[in-house]
């Protein structure tokens, strides 16, 4: 994966959730009959500019790209011409004002409802959760789960595949809690059991939870056979569908996972696979392309083995069923990145948990670099967090002027300018600590790998 790849996924993930945030207060502000001057995608010198419509509002595009804003008609920043100060913001009742405000943040979650809506109802293959046997010491083998077993429920709710038992299970890891699991074994018998996480240590937040909880995916003895080509490496070398693979780099090849593992240990390193194509022996080299899994680099050729579709299910929904989903999943990721941020706060979780932009550039080049369905669940999740952050009664952040105008609501006149400006300073110190914060993990996770 090259930088250039990296860059381009964060730039045009960064751009489109800046516009969705900001076109929320633009529609709202023009809605509340306010004049908009700019609207600015990026801070700093701007590098396009256009005027558009009968209040000629600058669209701008500048030239540093963490960010932009909205700048609105204001007798607190510039004179005001008589004919135009009812449509100044400062003008506004405090619920305008406060709709305004609201609306950027409300704008990101309802991009995520989108996006989420979009995809269950495309539908994507997913695995079934059905577990492997788990290591000794681990909660899953001390809970008792052993190979074959499928994942029926948690905690009373269905879980249909293995997204929905990793959400449930990294929730409950974070928040140190019991689940109580319902698997049906091999033997067709359903049984109950407790899978205790109050002891999971939440420090290290860059191994895979399901590993270290004792919970992997069941990977049955296929043979070495390929069903299934994407783009990527194996199809562009010459590899195809019902090609049998006998040995790579010399080395003979039994199983399906033989040939994962090797695939996976050699990252953009050449190989070379011996095949048997309807009888013919054949010899193709092909190069893995590097992809980010977790904390590690891996190896990845965009094959899948013949007969593993039995293991997988095709999950899509109607309209209405897709949007309720979509509209859960916002709700229940907010939820969770509050408690999250909250048990931070208290000191009951790392502060590793928090990352920056190098590590959000890093999951935009990787969730790009697996297809688009990735990259739109990667800008869901985003855009929520966008959301959440930015609704944070922090002064400077939206949800900041947000707790102004209730309190201007409450008191029946709004807050004095020196409370502002102490709020400001506030506001700034606590997000220059936030940023901080963020550049350390990401650049202990560069330098650590």
């Amino acid at each position: 994966m090259s930088f250039l790849h990296t860059l381009v996924a964060f730039i045009v993930a960064l751009g489109v959730l800046i516009v969705v945030h900001e076109y929320g207060h633009y529609l709202v502000a023009r809605l509340c009959k306010v004049k908009v001057l700019r609207f600015s995608v990026g801070f700093g010198r701007p590098l396009l500019v256009r005027k558009i419509g009968k209040d000629q509002t600058e669209w701008v595009v500048a030239a540093v790209p963490f960010g932009g804003y909205v700048k609105m008609l204001d007798e607190r920043e510039g004179p005001v011409a008589p004919h135009e100060a009812a449509r100044a913001f400062n003008r506004q009742s405090v619920w305008k004002r406060f709709l305004i405000v609201l609306a950027g943040p409300v704008f990101n979650f309802a991009f995520a409802i989108l996006l989420y809506t979009g995809l269950f109802m495309n539908g994507v293959p997913e695995a079934t959760p059905v577990l492997a046997e788990p290591a000794q010491g681990t909660p899953a083998a001390v809970a008792g789960f052993h190979a074959g077993d499928t994942v029926r429920a948690i905690n009373g709710a269905p879980v249909a595949t293995w997204q929905d038992l990793r959400w449930r299970v990294l929730q409950a890891a974070l928040q140190r809690e019991s689940l109580q699991v319902e698997v049906l074994n091999q033997n067709g018998h359903i049984a109950s059991t407790t899978l205790d996480l109050r002891g999971f240590p939440t420090d290290d937040v860059e191994k895979d939870v399901l590993e270290r909880t004792g919970l992997g995916l069941y990977r049955p003895p296929l043979e070495p056979v390929i069903g299934r080509l994407e783009a990527g490496p194996g199809q562009r070398a010459g590899l195809q569908a019902d090609d049998r693979i006998t040995t790579i780099d010399g080395t003979p090849v039994k199983t399906w996972g033989d040939v994962v593992r090797m695939i996976q240990q050699s990252p953009d390193k050449p190989l070379t696979f011996g095949i048997e194509r309807a009888g013919r022996p054949l010899t193709i080299e092909v190069t893995p392309e590097s992809v980010r899994n977790g904390g590690n680099t891996i190896g990845r050729i965009g094959v899948g083995a013949r007969g593993i579709d039995r293991f997988y299910l095709q999950v899509s929904y109607g309209p209405f069923t897709s949007l309720t989903k979509a509209v859960d999943k916002t709700v229940d990721i907010s939820v969770f990145s509050l408690k999250m941020l909250g048990r931070m706060l208290l000191g009951e979780l790392s502060w590793k948990h928090l990352s920056g932009p190098v590590t959000i550039a890093d999951f935009a080049g990787q969730s790009a670099q697996l297809g688009w369905i990735s990259y739109l669940t990667f800008l869901a999740l985003i855009s929520i967090s966008l959301g959440v952050l930015n609704l944070l009664p922090i002064p400077l952040l939206d949800g900041g002027h947000l707790m102004y105008y209730l309190i201007e609501i409450a008191k029946g006149k709004p807050v004095s300018e020196r409370v502002m400006e102490l709020g400001q300073r506030v506001g700034l110190a606590l997000l220059l600590v936030m940023m901080a914060f963020a550049f350390y993990n990401d650049l202990n996770r560069l330098l650590t790998g």
